[in-house]
């Protein structure tokens, strides 16, 4: 018998119809789990908490802190796996930092749904019943942190949202979906790689995203940011202007350039001129690699309040950004299981 958690913090999967036509988060765990035919299969016990009822956008970093921490409690008292139900806009972002946490080997699932209850061909019910049968699975084990998403099962590290209304908005740019649900049977294609767990730290810190914009000024950070992210163009470029300033910055605080083409890597040596990727990084900012200007503020935010300097950032985005080396990561790794 596996005992799966499910737990809850609204979004699209939980609205229901308000005053004007409209939606909002109103539906509990409980409610969601008693509108799915076949969830309580045989083997699966199931548990339900409710932990918020918001619209993801409105999501803060302590809620996340806190439903790690519970889970992380509700896993070392014997809950085989957890199941995540959110809105989807703030989804990729949540994932992947509760992955930076998890370091067991139970399977942590993220869902939601594109089309509320309330409308003809809800897909909150099937995404639902497939979280469940993956958490249950014993092949989604030691795999970190999974979005399982219109039959589709995403690494957390990986996993975009890519369009802002299809059933199947989520997708994985850099190597697709590591699984897929057929007949209600969890079914991976990829071997789980190393598993790069962050320490639980304090509060996460403050730091920004800038994205860059065509003639747009080099950026006024605040001054109480711990760490700066940049959505670069393209391969790693901006302006000629933003250079010195980002250059005096990223003396003082870890700096990392990102790109905010939807998928593809920061390069580190194609380009020679001002501005360019090659005289940024020779400047002092880190590369992202191929983690998207959100996922590298996620990871930014963990590394800090986990006590990382400048070095260890670097390292830490080397193994976590796909172009490195899992050996560079500075805290110990967790290997993946082998199916």
């Amino acid at each position: 018998m596996a005992t799966i958690l499910i737990c809850g913090l609204g979004g699209t999967i939980a609205m229901t119809s308000v005053d004007g036509g409209a939606v909002a988060p109103a539906l509990t765990a409980s409610g969601l789990v008693a509108a799915v035919p076949g969830l309580a299969a045989p083997g699966v016990e199931l548990e339900v908490l409710d932990a918020a009822n918001l619209p993801s956008a409105s999501l803060r970093l302590a809620d996340l802190a806190a439903v790690s921490q519970t889970i992380a409690g509700r896993l070392a008292a014997g809950v085989d796996g957890v199941v995540v139900t959110q809105g989807t806009d703030t989804l990729e972002e949540c994932a992947y930092l509760l992955d930076l946490w998890h370091d067991g080997p139970a399977p942590i699932v993220v869902t939601g749904a594109m089309r509320t209850p309330a409308l003809a061909g809800a897909d909150g019910p099937a995404n639902l019943l497939a979280a469940v049968r993956v958490a249950a699975s014993p092949a989604a084990r030691d795999r970190g942190v999974l979005v399982a998403f219109a039959d589709e099962v995403h690494a957390a590290p990986r996993v975009r949202k890519g369009h802002s209304t299809r059933l199947t908005a989520f997708e994985s740019p850099a190597g697709g979906p590591v699984g897929h649900v057929v007949e209600g049977v969890p079914h991976f294609v990829a071997e789980p790689g190393p598993r790069l767990v962050v320490p639980r730290g304090e509060a996460l810190p403050r730091v920004p995203v800038v994205v860059a914009a065509l003639g747009e000024d080099a950026p006024d950070v605040p001054g109480d940011a711990a760490g700066l992210v940049v959505a670069a163009f393209g391969v790693g470029h901006l302006p000629q202007w933003w250079a010195p300033p980002l250059a005096e910055l990223a003396a003082r605080i870890p700096v990392v350039l990102a790109s905010r083409a939807p998928a593809g890597p920061v390069l580190s040596g194609t380009y020679g001129y001002p501005g360019s990727e090659r005289d940024l990084l020779e400047r002092g900012l880190i590369r992202a690699g191929l983690l998207s200007p959100w996922k590298a503020r996620v990871l930014l935010m963990a590394a800090l309040a986990a006590g990382a300097g400048r070095d260890q950032v670097a390292a830490a985005f080397s193994a976590a950004g796909g172009l490195g080396d899992a050996r560079d990561w500075p805290w110990p790794v967790r290997a993946g299981a082998r199916t």
